[in-house]
């Protein structure tokens, strides 16, 4: 006589029925340690989202020209003696921006925008530590999920390229008639820093369900809404990069009047650069030189986010799932509160406090937008009985 079979039971080719794993095969196979990875990319987004802070403020110090050498490994020891100070000083005393602007600075004063410095560099060399323990614990004791070593591997190769591209900014301000460095470098330095935040932030989502969970969510995703949302993503990336652009030339200085401005809606000699010699520079340059150019296009480029986002919103609003018109309501609330941080940034002339919360502002409406994406493509079901619906 047969025996019951259960509906939950795997049946081999060859032998007795066996009980399905916990999770289905999906989560049987690779599994790996998600919930400690997912706690150690947690750790590393922390880091990173602070290295944009302290980036910012060393910026905003102008204190990312004090150190005139890049030593990745040997540069981690500061000046220990009164000899060691004097040898920096006299380094820095060699560069462009303190011979045309500082020339009356003192070592006291050299030490404060040093240690600035020093601490930006130090914080990448913390999560160049932090990335490569991790990994490489997770790897040795097997614990990457299948087809996620990639994915992690990436994460530290594009912090490597983080550091590569930081010197790279750091030497444009240190020849020739500069006392700033090269405001695109600037722009690129801090995109890449946002890349990696949101990279952090797409696998720590991802890694937060489990992989039979989102399979079933991602047939259930809203696409429209998945595209929409990619194009906010999108046009606040370049807004970040235009952001970096107006903070490369101090161009949110120049002009602290709303909406106006001063007094104009185009700023007067909007395509006008001096070569330092005499001339003009070609027009292209205005783009990311011109002070009045930069700063309206940033402006511009706001309003249409702005309104782009309130449509995006007002779709994500009628989403069929809680979780999903709940991420979208953050979106709308934290790009309403950037747009007046932003405008209050222009009108105190970038004073510092002012500009990083403005900043810091940047980096919570960028990890809502993924998150709000995120829940398009793998929304959570909720319940009625529960309200969450």
């Amino acid at each position: 006589m047969a025996t019951k079979r259960s509906i939950f039971e795997e049946v081999g080719p060859g032998g007795p029925a066996v009980a399905a794993r916990q999770g289905g095969l999906i989560d049987g196979r690779g599994k790996g340690a998600r919930r400690g990875i997912r706690a150690w990319l947690l750790v590393i987004f922390a880091l990173v989202a602070v290295m944009i802070a302290v980036g910012g403020l060393t910026r905003l110090t102008d204190s990312g020209l004090s150190i005139t050498e890049w030593k990745p490994v040997t540069g981690a020891i500061p000046p220990l003696n009164a000899a060691d100070w004097a040898a920096e000083f006299a380094k820095y005393q060699v560069s462009p921006e303190f011979q045309l602007q500082n020339t009356a600075m003192t070592l006291d004063q050299f030490k404060s925008i040093f240690w600035w410095e020093w601490g930006h560099r130090q914080l990448g060399r913390v999560i160049g530590l932090v990335w490569a323990v991790g990994f490489f614990g997770f790897l040795l004791a097997r614990q990457i999920p299948a087809r996620w070593t990639k994915r992690l591997l990436a994460i530290g190769a594009l912090g490597g390229l983080q550091g590569a591209i930081g010197w790279w900014m750091v030497s444009s301000g240190l020849t020739g008639a500069k006392v700033d460095v090269a405001s695109y470098r600037l722009a690129t330095h801090l995109g890449l820093a946002f890349i990696i935040l949101g990279l952090i932030t797409w696998y720590a989502l991802l890694l937060g369900r489990s992989e039979t969970d989102l399979l079933v969510a991602r047939r259930a995703g809203e696409r429209k809404l998945v595209v929409k949302a990619s194009g906010l993503m999108h046009l606040t990336f370049v807004q970040i990069l235009l952001g970096a652009l107006v903070a490369g030339i101090d161009a949110g200085r120049n002009f602290p009047t709303w909406p106006d401005m001063n007094g104009q809606f185009f700023p007067a000699d909007a395509f006008y650069v001096p070569d330092g010699a005499g001339g003009v520079l070609p027009v292209w340059h205005a783009f990311f030189e011109n002070p009045g150019l930069v700063q309206f296009i940033h402006r511009m480029w706001g309003y249409l986010l702005f309104a782009y986002g309130i449509l995006v919103w007002l779709r994500g609003r009628r989403s069929a799932y809680g979780a999903t018109r709940r991420a979208f309501h953050a979106v709308m609330i934290m790009l309403l509160a950037q747009v007046v941080l932003g405008i209050f940034t222009a009108l105190t002339a970038a004073q510092a406090h002012v500009a990083i919360t403005h900043q810091i502002g940047a980096v919570v409406l960028w990890v809502l937008i993924i998150r709000a994406r995120h829940l398009s493509m793998y929304p959570v079901a909720g319940s009625i009985r529960e309200g969450t619906a």
